[in-house]
């Protein structure tokens, strides 16, 4: 039996005799490996992407909603019954021991009017809880506070994007005053910048006002019921599917609904929605990069043609070789190596490729790439596969020449 490193230097030394067919077989390796890592790396970056707009909404929160109505025109979406009383949302506060912070939310788009421009944007009626909830803290000035709320204060905190366009951009609005309604706010606070959320909304462009003053100067809501969303923080990420639980178990309780009722209430967390989008995007990528893969079989068919006209090529070597002594087994061995040699080759190269491709697109639109070690070894373990599968059946072929044959071939 010829030695391994041997029969390396072999493969080695027949494949530098022509370099450039060796090149063009292993070009379909080199896409096919590419375009996964690409898609793979894109596909990452993008559910990257997806999970850091989900998480700047805020960590651990439970959206609650009242229930939804049933009319001749067919069922309506959550929220449209008005079901959860302020009872409710102080019962939720302190009674369940999961639960961090609580923050009812109130919302109505409107212009709002400085002394030099108008401006449409969503106004938010909440608490201060609201920003504990939403980790999102002042880049300058200061929140409202609870006695703000217990005031009904006509003080306002504003997103970027509304500032810059109420009042221009570099303008410090600390301290101006605003028109909502003819009712005059004055700007205590400017939000730190959150970018876009995964729905793709300027998270920026709002004006959030205590709940209390939001009731008095703009809506006067449904009494005793909690008019908009809740959100809800749970103590840990852990703690959310129990958070949701023992909502469901204490409105139920407080509803008196028996145990064949409906709930009049919905739930849904961060978590649901980071699995859907996810998801949507994990089947986008797998469809993806199962049709690069296409070309991986493309660059092994391509390895499988070019090993046979090798086996062709060489018969009267072969020949050679085997009347000095050397076994079927050496020289298929010798044809398999060379296959899986030019295979992976063509991985290493793919991988290059595909990652210096990402690293030139990717900016130009903005895109994130992010190649995981794990999609690599794959990659690499699949185009070595191709190199054996393929390269089998001419390995195969001139293993079982006959010497004879061989040294008669010209």
């Amino acid at each position: 039996m010829i030695p391994v490193s041997e029969t390396l230097r072999l493969a080695a030394r027949a494949l530098r005799r022509n370099k450039l067919r060796s090149f063009l077989t292993t070009l379909g390796i080199i896409i096919g490996v590419g375009a996964v890592i690409f898609i793979q790396s894109i596909g990452e970056g993008a559910k990257s992407r997806v999970r850091a707009q989900i998480e700047s909404a805020g960590t651990n929160i439970v959206m609650l909603w009242s229930g939804s109505s049933q009319g001749p025109g067919g069922r309506g979406g959550a929220g449209s019954q008005p079901s959860i009383t302020w009872e409710d949302l102080r019962a939720i506060q302190t009674e369940l021991p999961s639960v961090r912070a609580v923050a009812p939310q109130i919302n109505s788009s409107q212009p709002v009017i400085s002394e030099t421009n108008t401006w449409n944007t969503q106004i938010t009626g909440t608490t201060p809880d609201y920003f504990v909830i939403r980790n999102w803290p002042v880049a300058s000035g200061a929140l409202f506070t609870a006695s703000d709320q217990a005031s009904a204060a006509k003080n306002a905190v504003i997103g970027q994007t509304a500032a810059e366009n109420l009042f221009g951009p570099g303008v410090d609005p600390i301290g101006q005053i605003i028109r909502i309604r003819d009712a005059p706010f004055t700007i205590v606070g400017v939000l730190e910048r959150k970018g876009q959320n995964a729905m793709g909304m300027d998270q920026d462009d709002g004006l959030y006002i205590p709940l209390s003053a939001f009731q008095t100067r703009m809506q006067r809501g449904l009494g005793k019921f909690v008019p908009g969303r809740i959100s809800v923080s749970a103590v840990s990420p852990e703690a959310i599917p129990r958070v949701r639980q023992e909502i469901a178990e204490l409105l139920r309780e407080r509803h008196r609904l028996g145990p064949d009722d409906e709930d009049d209430f919905s739930t849904s967390s961060m978590a649901e929605m980071t699995s859907m989008l996810t998801s949507t995007q994990d089947t986008m990528t797998l469809l993806l990069s199962a049709i690069a893969l296409v070309s991986l079989v493309v660059g092994g068919i391509g390895v499988m043609n070019i090993m046979l006209v090798s086996v062709t090529e060489r018969t009267r070597e072969i020949g050679i070789r085997m009347a000095v002594g050397a076994q079927p087994a050496d020289i298929m061995n010798q044809f398999l190596v060379e296959a899986l040699v030019l295979s992976a080759i063509g991985g290493a190269l793919g991988v290059l490729f595909g990652v210096g491709l990402g690293q030139m697109i990717a900016p130009r639109f903005g895109w994130i790439m992010e190649t995981k070690s794990e999609v690599v070894l794959i990659a690499l373990g699949v185009s070595a596969g191709v190199g054996i599968v393929f390269g089998l059946y001419p390995a195969r072929k001139a293993s079982q020449l006959d010497p004879i044959d061989a040294l008669r071939y010209e």
